[in-house]
């Protein structure tokens, strides 16, 4: 049975009951949906957009935030509405001239978000006859990204809708909030695999986790790079960065070069901030070497080597290759023969799949270029196997990217068997129109939640799938692989509503310290809508915190300044506003 819509083409949208239910409350209100990959999020937006362009006319403007994710769902559009005029825009393929022209003439514009709002910065466009604003991969609108000034732009518009989509919003509540706010979104609708109008829709899923030992020569490197990397630490530690880090990771030394950065931009001359750039960096470069020689292959490590030192333009460059430490490590990196356990066991996880079902289509996740075009190599080996690399369009010197059009023409080939295998980096993670893959490989875990939920839902949509994570032991994999489960366990839990609930009642935003005029609330409004069963809250009369003296919320247990529980206090009074 299809949907019935005067602006859907005839039998073009299938009836599910979670995508009408939701489409329906998407007409309502400004609404975030939360949706797993392949349960139809485009699906929804035509219906939404269908029935806003019967309702109000006006415009309908989509973001995605990639040139071919622009491209599909122009194409998605076409296919789904009966609608002549939708235009794409990007900033290679349109004049500005000719946007100006096409915006006048289209109801729907499919955009990147960087067009439009260099667009509406120079007054080509206004947004003044948009009825509703799609914006797909919602969870980027965070920061300075240009999702968040469109919508800005957005706000004065009177009835304007929004209709976020992302099928991973992040792991907290203050990452979902932010989004709300950012894009003035005052509900949120959420399925996941769990929720029974989602089930008769999906299918078996096999997760599986396989553990190798990395090979005792790349343990070796790893401790000869990692007394490198302590070396440096120690060095930013006696000129004051990295206090009160017994154990510095990644994030602080990246925090640490931008503080040095910040000093020295901000006229400060003292030779030790460039000391400690330059330890800064020497440091990042043991990091990344550490991580290739402990997760990706030594053929990975020695292209590294060889790379920066036939580019060694730096400081940190040049000592980083002369540390002795260092050299050691070249020496082994350049003698061994010995690969990662990860090159065999993708063949065989691979082999394994085709062996049970020949006509079988395979993604391997890879983060590294150098990974991805070894692991192709080693895959091209296997009877039956036609891998492909698959890579974003930069290109970064002899690494040459993929053109927008190859990246079409190498899905066409997947979708149509002549390739059957896709190694891929992050660009195959969001939003493409890749098919129903039978196996998905992640040759690393990666930290990140969103990345992780994408990855996984690229199998498991139209039929059983089975998900592959190689992991090796005792090294930085394992915190990442544990790190992503718990992300999107705690996310889970905050879409479940009981965690979330509480976080949005605590946000420090709910409150104010003393004297302070009392914060605009339509953002915390919104934030609560999205836990079913709770109200609007934040307008009537605040509390005083009687430690503190931070004004909550009367319905909060716990101070979200100081942390006081106020069942320890009896006599707090509702102060005046």
């Amino acid at each position: 049975m299809s949907v019935a819509h005067e602006l859907l083409r005839r039998g073009a949208v299938e009836e599910r009951a979670y995508q009408v239910n939701i489409a329906r409350a998407c007409l309502e209100r400004s609404t975030l949906v939360v949706l797993p990959t392949g349960m139809g999020k485009t699906v929804i937006a035509s219906m939404v957009i269908a029935e806003v362009l019967r309702r109000k006319g006006g415009k309908v403007l989509l973001l995605a935030p990639t040139k071919p994710l622009v491209e599909q769902h122009a194409a998605s559009l076409r296919n789904l509405l009966v609608v002549d005029r939708i235009a794409l825009f990007t900033g290679e393929a349109t004049s500005p001239e000719d946007r100006e022209l096409l915006w006048r003439e289209n109801k729907i514009i499919v955009s990147t978000p960087q067009v439009i709002r260099n667009d509406l910065r120079s007054e080509r466009i206004s947004l003044d006859d948009v009825s509703l604003i799609v914006f797909d991969e919602a969870h980027r609108a965070v920061g300075d990204y240009a999702y968040v000034d469109v919508a800005a732009a957005s706000k004065e518009v009177r009835d304007r809708l929004v209709l976020g989509m992302t099928a991973s919003p992040g792991s907290s509540a203050e990452k979902i909030l932010e989004v709300c706010g950012n894009l003035g979104i005052v509900a949120v609708e959420i399925r996941t695999e769990y929720d029974p109008d989602v089930v008769p829709y999906l299918h078996d899923l096999d997760v599986e986790r396989i553990r190798v030992e990395a090979p005792d020569v790349a343990k070796e490197i790893r401790g000869l790079v990692q007394t490198v990397f302590d070396e440096q630490v120690e060095r930013l530690k006696k000129v004051g960065f990295l206090a009160g880090k017994p154990k510095v990771s990644l994030k602080d030394l990246l925090a640490a070069g931008d503080e040095a950065r910040r000093k020295l931009d901000s006229g400060v001359r003292d030779g030790r901030l460039y000391g400690a750039m330059t330890a800064q960096a020497i440091a990042m470069k043991a990091n990344h070497a550490m991580e290739l020689a402990e997760t990706q292959g030594l053929g990975s490590l020695r292209s590294y080597f060889d790379k920066m030192a036939a580019d060694a333009q730096t400081k940190a460059d040049v000592q980083f290759l002369k540390h002795a430490k260092v050299q050691e490590a070249i020496r082994l990196a350049r003698e061994s023969v010995v690969e990662h356990p990860k090159i065999a066991k993708t063949q065989w996880v691979v082999r394994e799949q085709f062996l049970r079902k020949p006509d079988s289509k395979v993604i391997v996740f890879a983060h590294y270029r150098e990974t991805a075009d070894r692991v192709t190599q080693e895959l091209a080996r296997l009877p039956g196997i036609r891998p492909v690399r698959f890579v974003g369009q930069a290109s970064r010197g002899d690494d040459i990217g993929l053109s927008q059009k190859e990246q079409v023409e190498i899905l066409q080939k997947f979708r149509d068997g002549e390739v059957n295998v896709i190694v891929a980096t992050s660009i195959g993670e969001e939003g493409l129109d890749i098919p129903q893959v039978d196996l998905v490989v992640f040759y690393e875990p990666v930290p990140s939640e969103i990345r992780t939920i994408q990855r996984r839902g690229r199998t498991g949509r139209s039929a059983a799938g089975r998900v592959v994570t190689l992991v090796t032991k005792d090294t930085r994999d394992e915190a990442y692989f544990y790190s992503a489960r718990r992300k999107e366990r705690k996310m889970h839990q905050d879409r479940c509503g009981n965690r979330a609930a509480r976080s949005i009642r605590r946000r420090p935003s709910r409150g104010r310290p003393p004297g302070k005029a009392r914060r605009n609330s339509r953002i915390s409004e919104a934030a609560t809508r999205f836990i079913p069963g709770t109200s609007v809250r934040g307008v009537g009369p605040m509390t005083r915190c009687p430690e503190c003296g931070w004004e909550i919320d009367p319905e909060d247990e716990m101070c979200p300044n100081c942390g006081a529980y106020l069942a320890d206090y009896e006599d707090v009074e509702p102060s005046e506003d």
